[in-house]
């Protein structure tokens, strides 16, 4: 495939996620359109990614999510790309707000 087609494709397909409503879309889009390997994939290199940036213990993550020692290599070098930096930032935001969101709630309840 040509490079300017390429970028394109790229633009449509990152266009598409953008116009899909809400996470239950987003969820069903990428459940459909990869098959289960394609999908575990994917959303165990993400986790490999976070829990190493988070400090967890190699031997942990072999354990917890079954990754090979390659898979844990290959989440290492995510990690120094920018796409997955950000990616991991917004999980880490998303994480941070939920536990404020709950230390909120236990506040309000304990004090009404």
């Amino acid at each position: 495939m040509n490079s300017s087609l390429k970028r394109q494709l790229l633009r449509t397909f990152v266009q598409m996620i953008d116009d899909l409503k809400d996470k239950k879309e987003i969820e069903k889009f990428l459940t459909d359109f990869f098959s289960e390997v394609e999908f575990e994939k994917y959303i165990k290199r993400l986790a490999i990614s976070y829990w190493l940036k988070k400090g967890r213990d190699k031997e942990n993550i072999k354990r917890n999510l079954l990754a090979t020692p390659k898979e844990i290599i290959e989440a290492e070098k995510l990690l120094k790309k920018e796409g997955v930096k950000l990616a991991i930032k917004k999980i880490e935001a998303d994480e941070w707000a939920n536990q404020w969101s709950e230390k909120i709630k236990s506040y309000t309840k304990t004090n009404k």
